[in-house]
């Protein structure tokens, strides 16, 4: 009976405090640039020692692979890390709170500025446009933020900030913010509620309330693994794939000929662009390396981030996975207004960086 209380008696572990964690994530922090620094001369030291030609086609797209593997897989982990301890602040039934009541115009543009830090991939579209509806929030102010989440989310600046630079990172979230603003504006103008499939329109407003928000530093860090076990663990075979197409571009694709297509002087490049980035399904971590190769071959900036807006705001599967509580009609609209803003940045961005 003894050793039976004895055990009842023993108190649970304690959990790592506060300040230990932060220790551990600040040493993490600075290990993983350690690492970061080393992986050029690690690449160049490890592709040397393959069997393969210095110099030839092979070479340049098997270094190309080895060094940009590691690089944005890191680059993704630690911007996913930090935006998802941001993200804490701002759940999906927050963000739906927030909107709640919001008119045009200013709510085009409150609605595109959280989906810069609230991404969610296309499977949560439908219950985030339900949820939106049912709150009260407009339909163009709903369609802004639809817009901005995947196309000028953390890992796409992150990412063009760290591989192309920050001239093309701020140009790129500035118009993608301005694409999914007016997008969103022109559509509220529209008045297409009507166009919203009969379900849709039928679901009853409830009034909503911010949640308490009573997380600790621990819970944000927290948030942060699970963010990264969550959207890198289901995006790194997406990221593997448009880096080995970026090697096959960036070894084996003569720049003469990529310049020709894709490049400014090619005026049809950017409608092209974007008819061929429609029907791809990628997200910004998987397209980006192909960006970064076709760039390096002198394609056209504003032909590329076209296509890659493209990509990743009008890709397939969002389409089908919208047309759950969009009309056809309504989704016609969408692609007409959405493609029209990217083909406007396209050449301006071919104008501006001439």
């Amino acid at each position: 009976m003894s050793a039976d209380l004895s055990l009842t008696e023993r108190k649970p572990p304690r959990e790592a405090s506060p300040l230990a964690w932060a220790a551990v994530t600040i040493a993490a922090i600075a290990l993983w640039f350690v690492v970061y620094a080393q992986l050029a001369p690690f690449s160049q030291w490890l592709v040397a020692r393959l069997p393969v030609e210095p110099g030839s086609h092979l070479a340049e797209a098997v270094t190309f692979f080895i060094y940009d593997t590691p690089k944005v897989l890191m680059l993704l982990t630690l911007v996913v890390f930090a935006m998802g301890v941001v993200r804490s602040f701002f759940s999906a039934e927050r963000t739906r709170a927030l909107l709640a009541g919001k008119r045009e115009g200013l709510g085009n543009i409150a609605a595109a500025g959280l989906g810069i830090v609230t991404p969610f991939c296309s499977c949560s579209a439908v219950p985030l446009f339900v949820g939106f509806v049912s709150a009260g929030v407009p339909l163009g102010v709903t369609f802004s933020f639809l817009i901005a989440a995947p196309m000028v989310n953390e890992v796409a600046l992150g990412l063009l900030f760290a591989l192309v630079g920050w001239k093309v990172a701020l140009t790129y979230l500035a118009f993608g913010l301005a694409v999914a603003i007016v997008a969103g504006w022109v559509i509220g103008r529209l008045h297409l509620e009507g166009w919203l499939e009969d379900w849709v329109r039928n679901v009853r407003a409830a009034p909503v309330e911010l949640p308490p928000n009573g997380m600790t530093l621990v819970d944000r860090i927290k948030a942060g693994l699970e963010a990264v076990r969550d959207i890198v663990g289901k995006v790194w075979m997406w990221i593997i794939a448009g880096i080995a197409a970026g090697a096959f571009i960036h070894g084996y694709v003569p720049a003469d000929l990529l310049a020709s297509i894709m490049g400014r002087d090619a005026w049809w490049s950017v409608p092209a662009a974007v008819l061929l980035g429609i029907p791809m399904y990628s997200n910004a971590a998987g397209i980006i390396p192909v960006v970064e190769a076709l760039l390096a071959k002198g394609a056209a900036l504003g032909t590329v981030l076209a296509f890659m807006m493209a990509v990743i705001a009008l890709s397939l599967p969002e389409m089908i996975i919208l047309r759950k509580v969009l009309s056809l009609k309504l989704i016609a609209v969408f692609i007409g207004v959405v493609a029209t803003g990217i083909l406007a940045v396209g050449f301006l961005f071919n104008a501006l960086f001439s």
